[in-house]
């Protein structure tokens, strides 16, 4: 059964969640206060409610403590995503992850119950700071604590291209795991033109990287960087 996630809020970085939430299926509880808003959504999702978020009884009538997890993606909105935080927390919702504008807004919500903090704009600087650095790193996320995530893009005439995972040993020689490998595969569309699309597969020791390969990588930053460097 897919888990159901409520995200309170819906300006621009609320509603890109939703919208990436329900093109993979996933059942969408999306609430604001915005009436324009809610009709924008609704049929985007599985429920949308124009309500006073920060009615708590309002809250709990919308059904939010039946969701697996609650987002509270509310930008400027300091005081308010605090006070909502809070009351999430004190309905018991396990899993609430909180928006935050600064350091001092991420430690209050940590204070009042938020399970877990993302700063989208300095989030997006770092990545967009990693793909000038690297070229050949396509993407990059923190994760936290020691490990970090990356993409990297194998390109034409790269000296891995063609080699067996075997002979490269990636894991050993540069401390990183591999964790899977995306590829551009065409396939035909039900009208029956060719499209292009990005398929994952798991590695295996007998396979040749070849050129347009981004390999997902997992490792500490120093490690990623000395790994990206070869591409």
């Amino acid at each position: 059964m897919k888990r159901q996630i409520a995200v309170i809020g819906l300006g621009k970085f609320g509603y890109k969640i939703i919208e990436t939430l329900a093109e993979h299926g996933m059942r969408v509880l999306a609430l604001d206060k915005s009436a324009k808003i809610i009709e924008k959504v609704k049929d985007l999702v599985a429920e949308a409610v124009e309500l006073d978020t920060l009615d708590r009884e309002a809250l709990e009538a919308s059904g939010v403590k039946e969701a697996d997890a609650v987002i509270v993606a509310l930008g400027t909105e300091v005081e308010s995503s605090i006070l909502i935080t809070s009351m999430l927390h004190e309905m018991g919702i396990k899993e609430i992850i909180a928006r935050a504008e600064s350091r001092l807004h991420a430690k209050i919500l940590s204070q009042v119950g938020a399970t877990r903090i993302v700063f989208p704009e300095e989030d997006m600087a770092i990545r967009i700071a990693h793909s000038v650095l690297q070229p050949s790193i396509r993407d990059y996320i923190e994760l936290g604590g020691e490990f970090d995530l990356a993409e990297i893009e194998v390109k034409n005439g790269n000296h891995f291209v063609g080699k067996k995972l075997l002979e490269i040993n990636i894991e050993k020689k540069y401390e990183v795991t591999l964790l899977t490998i995306k590829k551009k595969k065409s396939i035909k569309s039900e009208a029956g033109s060719e499209e292009s699309c990005e398929v994952s597969q798991l590695p295996y020791i007998d396979y040749r990287i070849e050129a347009g390969d981004v390999l997902v990588v997992v490792g500490n930053k120093k490690n990623i960087e000395e790994f990206g460097n070869m591409f």
